[in-house]
């Protein structure tokens, strides 16, 4: 879900850009070298899948496989998901490149998420409940990310 440009109050985008640091930051920090063509792949497949549009009765939704790029990829979702979202803003005019600490916090902290509660769990489970906790944390996921778009939309001057 990508937010705007010219929506966002200055302190929200300020906000947005300080924990987008951060959690890039300690994503790069954490980040083993044996590891970097994991990222960059998990990187490249949430960039393709955005663009996959699904109509939803009279307007659309696309792919954003925010919860296995954080179950893969844990601190490390927050530089993949920057890199994505920059290619989005400058290819294709997604969002923007002054919403892009937003947007960006607005998916690697569900993805994150995702990883603190889901991956132990379902690395120690087999079978179906594995699937069904794989669903629960996409379904969380996604449900994070919109709360995320709203409480950044409630904390700016705009009159929505």
């Amino acid at each position: 879900m990508h937010i705007s440009e010219g929506i966002l109050s200055t302190q929200a985008l300020a906000a947005g850009w300080a924990v987008a640091g951060v959690g890039t930051a300690v994503g790069l920090k954490k980040l083993n070298p044996d590891k970097i063509v994991r990222v960059a792949f998990s990187s490249s497949v949430f960039f393709l899948a955005s663009l996959i549009n699904v109509r939803l009765g009279p307007s659309s939704t696309h792919l954003s496989l925010i919860a296995p790029m954080g179950l893969i990829l844990g601190w490390s979702a927050f530089p993949a998901v920057m890199v994505a979202l920059i290619l989005q803003a400058l290819l294709f005019q997604f969002g923007g490149l002054i919403v892009l600490g937003v947007n960006t916090v607005d998916v690697a902290v569900p993805a994150l998420a995702a990883y603190f509660l889901f991956a132990g769990p379902i690395c120690r489970s087999r079978g179906p409940i594995a699937s069904v906790l794989g669903f629960i944390a996409g379904a969380l996921a996604v449900l994070l990310c919109a709360v995320g778009v709203e409480i950044f939309l409630r904390g700016t001057d705009a009159n929505l």
